[in-house]
């Protein structure tokens, strides 16, 4: 924060970030008044390094690693943060977060041949039929639970007409919030060369998704089940279970630190990838995410060694 003049009084300016000046700080004087301006990361956890000297932590078989202290700004672990790394489906938190932002969750969506078209091998599916409809609620609970692609695109053409005009808002929104060192292609994490991420720019994301109550209630959620229609208007299912493998019960986090949610990902070329929000005993939140893990057992391995930094 930068002050500038003195006199009785003080204005206060929040400056947004801008990703084409290397400056987030700016002071004027003017009829005597003190002006402030706050630096865009003021509340935010920093780091241009790895931050790995005093830990006990193993992320090996993981290409970057980081664990963030919410309350205090703190990077307590990093590892490659701002190595650019394919996302797999932690795409989804951002999906979910240009979604909560430029949509209600009462819109009601019609189902879309592309929506319900994917046909790639390996893509989770949650059974989206052409002219199916459900809300947009109904949707990002299979987006951000079940990791259904299917429903990825059917939010990205409610919210912006088509993915690519999607992706396009979902990059606007990550410079808007620094996250500048990653780039999306679509609302999935299906893969794409051009489509990437770091683990920074996720824990930028995830942060300021986290302010939408739905988005923290659906990521904490274990079990949905819900009723929508199909295009003659008889009535479907979903009813599945999270894919947090934490939440499922069968990893238990480091003793005093509870796990609230968070997101999964996998693919052949992103590895397993997963992001938590959790809490300490006092009630203090953290981020954690570990990118590009070769196995899943290991990424559990490595995340509840990574978890235990909090308590220590």
């Amino acid at each position: 924060m930068v002050l500038v003049n003195t006199g009785c009084g003080k204005t206060e300016y929040e400056l947004a970030f801008d990703p084409y000046h290397g400056s987030g700080v700016v002071s004027v004087a003017d009829d005597g008044m003190a002006l402030f301006a706050h630096s865009f990361a003021e509340n935010l956890c920093v780091t241009d390094k790895d931050i790995t000297a005093g830990t006990d932590v193993d992320t090996s078989r993981s290409a970057a690693a980081a664990l963030f202290d919410l309350k205090n700004a703190n990077v307590i672990y990093a590892k490659n943060v701002h190595e650019r790394l394919y996302p797999a489906s932690l795409t989804k938190v951002m999906t979910a977060l240009v979604a909560l932002k430029y949509g209600n969750p009462e819109d009601l969506i019609t189902v879309s041949g592309n929506a319900a078209g994917i046909t790639e091998s390996g893509a989770q599916l949650c059974g989206l039929k052409q002219g199916d409809t459900l809300t947009l609620n109904q949707a990002l609970h299979a987006l951000l639970m079940y990791s259904a692609n299917d429903a990825g695109v059917a939010i990205a053409e409610q919210i912006a007409g088509s993915v690519t005009d999607f992706a396009a808002l979902m990059n606007k929104e990550a410079a808007a919030l620094g996250a500048t060192n990653c780039q999306f292609q679509n609302p999935h994490g299906l893969q794409d060369e051009a489509h990437y991420v770091t683990a920074y720019d996720l824990y930028l994301i995830f942060n300021e998704a986290m302010k939408y109550e739905l988005f923290t209630e659906i990521i904490r959620s274990e079990e949905y089940a819900t009723t929508y229609h199909d295009r003659a208007g008889k009535e479907k299912t979903f009813n599945f279970h999270t894919t947090n493998q934490y939440l499922a019960g069968n990893y238990n986090p480091p003793e005093n630190v509870t796990v609230i949610g968070g997101k999964t990902g996998t693919t052949n070329a992103a590895g397993n990838c997963l992001i938590l929000l959790s809490k300490d005993n006092s009630g203090t939140s953290y981020i954690s995410v570990i990118l590009r893990c070769d196995e899943r057992q290991i990424l559990y391995e490595e995340m509840t060694d990574l978890l235990s930094e909090i308590s220590k």
